[in-house]
């Protein structure tokens, strides 16, 4: 979350260019680098939960996601170290990629088997609002730091505070996982690898279910870098919108949790989605044609609200569908897959998108179409509020 709110001042520490355009590229695409691992980090660590449990996996993506934070906070500039500078930071992203990859597979089998009947979605959620919280503590410190430090000192150094921030949280991590409960009770029943073909209709529905939530919310998480790059708002302005995207994720993952529960997944899945689809160029309009903080905030809070309460549902239905013995790695490859493809490449292509189109409402065609393909895919899917998870 909090590469992708500084991008801009990660572009100018380790991707000089002629122009800011160039730079900008080059940091949204080495953000998308992160991506390229996460399908492997799917079936590797999903499998590995899959086999030997919930707890030793996420404990194993824990210590992975601090050598990347680590690397990332404490890397020298390209002014100090030349080249060495972005290989370094791409090799960072590369293990937090690994390492995403293969968390949210565990960890949402994980929350779908501790909850009691009648409150999975409810708990499910907790995966997105966890999210929502990152960016929200993430939007906070940023606002913070651009209103105590120098747009100078911000560039220079201010950007690294955040991910020093985010080592302090690691041992709390790993405290809490060394203590969680072991959900996996039972191992698989015959060959993984097997039974994930058999259910490959399923995990490519996966896939698509996560392509319009992971674009609507990269695109959100844009919404700092596009205020500033492209319609010239004050930093402050700009990263208080991260503010808002990351509550707006909290309260509405947990209201589409606790929905989908009472109501069944697919309405909660899908008219959220539709609503987005159909609101997206309305809200970008907006935005150009009367940029400013109430209109940025209404276009942050709509996307991130619709998509947050749309996807804790589809997070839920997902593992609910598998079979206990391939939850976490079906999940974790659907998740990783969508992601990958997707969300990697949303920030690279909106940023292309404005500058090749010159229209600054083009990222709104994009989020309409991904979240109308996702819709199809969450009406071909069954209901699974009632599914047993004991299979």
């Amino acid at each position: 979350m909090t590469y992708a709110f500084f991008a801009v001042y990660i572009g100018q520490a380790f991707f000089p260019a002629q122009t800011p355009f160039m730079s900008l590229l080059l940091s949204v695409g080495v953000f998308g680098v992160g991506f390229v691992f996460r399908p492997l980090g799917g079936v590797l660590i999903g499998a590995y939960a899959d086999r030997a449990g919930r707890k030793p996996a996420m404990l194993l993506t824990i210590l992975m996601i601090t050598v990347g934070t680590i690397g990332l906070a404490l890397t020298p500039s390209y002014a100090s170290i030349g080249i060495a500078a972005p290989l370094i930071v791409v090799f960072c992203r590369l293990v937090q990629g690994l390492a995403l990859g293969g968390e949210v597979g565990p960890a949402s089998a994980f929350l779908i088997e501790i909850a009691p009947p009648g409150k999975r979605g409810l708990y499910s959620s907790w995966q997105l609002a966890s999210q929502g919280i990152a960016a929200l503590m993430a939007g906070l410190i940023g606002t913070g730091l651009s209103l105590v430090l120098s747009h100078d000192d911000l560039v220079a150094w201010g950007w690294r505070v955040p991910f020093l921030l985010c080592l302090a949280l690691i041992p709390v991590a790993v405290i809490l996982r060394r203590t969680m409960p072991e959900t996996l009770e039972h191992g698989p029943a015959g060959a993984p690898a097997r039974r994930l073909r058999e259910h490959a209709g399923l995990i490519g529905l996966g896939v698509l279910l996560i392509l319009g939530g992971t674009v609507a919310t990269y695109v959100g998480n844009y919404m700092t870098t596009y205020a500033i790059a492209t319609l010239h708002f004050p930093s402050t302005i700009a990263l208080a919108a991260t503010v808002v995207g990351g509550l707006g994720t909290l309260v509405f993952s947990l209201f589409g949790g606790w929905l989908s529960d009472r109501v069944g997944r697919r309405p909660v899945m899908l008219v959220p989605r539709i609503l987005l689809a159909l609101l997206a160029w309305p809200l970008f309009l907006l935005l150009t044609s009367y940029p400013s903080t109430a209109t940025l905030f209404l276009a942050t809070g709509t996307i991130t609200a619709l998509t947050a309460t749309s996807s804790s549902a589809a997070l839920a239905v997902i593992p609910e569908l598998l079979p206990r013995a391939i939850r976490a790695t079906g999940l974790a490859v659907a998740y990783a897959v969508g992601v990958s493809l997707f969300g990697g490449t949303t920030q690279f292509v909106i940023t292309w998108l404005i500058e090749a189109t010159g229209n600054p409402t083009s990222p709104a065609w994009y989020v309409a179409l991904t979240s109308l393909v996702t819709a199809i895919a969450m009406w071909t899917l069954p209901e699974s509020r009632d599914r047993a998870l004991e299979n």
